[in-house]
């Protein structure tokens, strides 16, 4: 589907995830999953889908979210190493980070982001196509 109107990122975007966990931790919020992602992580962790369900996810009206640590970081983040333990088959919530429509939406939405995620305007150019790669995964 070809643009009428070049996005204000047209030219791409920075960014380096610095492995920093802020994205995964702090106050409360939901790590929306689908069936497939349920089933990868599962896998991954060789539990049947059921048990990992029981354990790990949570009902939110029709959706799906992973639960949380009672202070709000992510199940899967261990706070000592600062690392995910599920990185090979996070969600795509987790994957698509920061390239999702509510930060794209404008310079300042960017910028805003920016304030909470340290690789945001760092690292090499991530050119357009890979940032609306990303923004269109996560919004399917």
């Amino acid at each position: 589907m070809p643009m009428t109107e070049l996005p204000w990122y047209h030219a791409g975007l920075k960014f380096k995830c610095t492995q920093c966990g802020d994205c995964c931790t702090g106050n409360p919020g939901f790590v929306w999953v689908n069936k497939q992602e349920i089933e990868n992580l599962a896998v991954l962790l060789k539990l049947e889908v059921a048990e990992f369900e029981r354990r790990y996810v949570r009902q939110v009206g029709i959706r799906r979210s992973l639960i949380e640590f009672p202070n709000g970081d992510c199940i899967f983040f261990h706070g000592e190493s600062r690392t995910c333990g599920v990185y090979t088959a996070r969600p795509r919530q987790c994957r698509t980070w920061p390239f999702w429509s509510s930060n794209l939406r404008n310079e300042e939405s960017w910028e805003t982001a920016a304030e909470h995620c340290p690789g945001c305007n760092k690292g090499q150019l991530v050119p357009l196509e890979k940032i609306e790669e990303q923004r269109q995964t996560m919004e399917l």
